[in-house]
């Protein structure tokens, strides 16, 4: 089954992008705010290479906190951003788990999961995409109805 088909059935897309002026945006869709968060993590790893090319075989545990759902989607894509920065790892499966936490004034979400990928090779691999230099929080926006949408826009 591809992309398109194994997890978002009621959706025709996980993702989209959309034009920005020296950025590149997307919005990425669920069925719930999980699957809208995986989703966000596959687009912008699409942005820097093809995630069909990329296979599940190194895991790595995430685990991000936040004050609010749009710091939440920025953290969570700024931790992915580091891993390939800083691991030189390209991920295409996504496995996130949010929750809200109680009983404190900080850090009101939690976003905790597994990213699945394999080490970056340009030579052989891997389909050189853009390179996406930072997150921004320029129209960053989480929503949630009858199902959930996500918006961000990335620096190249």
């Amino acid at each position: 089954m591809d992309k398109f088909n194994k997890k978002t059935a009621n959706f025709r897309k996980p993702y989209e992008f959309f034009d920005v002026t020296a950025d590149i945006g997307f919005l990425a869709y669920g069925n719930s705010l999980n699957e809208a968060f995986e989703n966000a993590g596959l687009a912008m790893f699409n942005i820097i290479s093809n995630t069909d090319n990329v296979e599940a075989i190194r895991e790595e545990n995430i685990e991000v906190f936040s004050e609010d759902l749009v710091s939440l989607l920025y953290d969570y894509l700024e931790e992915l951003l580091f891993l390939h920065d800083v691991e030189f790892l390209l991920f295409s499966d996504f496995n996130i788990n949010i929750e809200k936490i109680k009983d404190t004034s900080e850090n009101q979400y939690k976003l905790s999961g597994t990213v699945k990928g394999e080490e970056i090779n340009w030579d052989k691999k891997h389909i050189r995409g853009s390179e996406v230099k930072a997150i921004t929080f320029h129209m960053m926006e989480v929503k949630c109805d009858n199902y959930c949408t996500v918006r961000a826009i990335l620096d190249l």
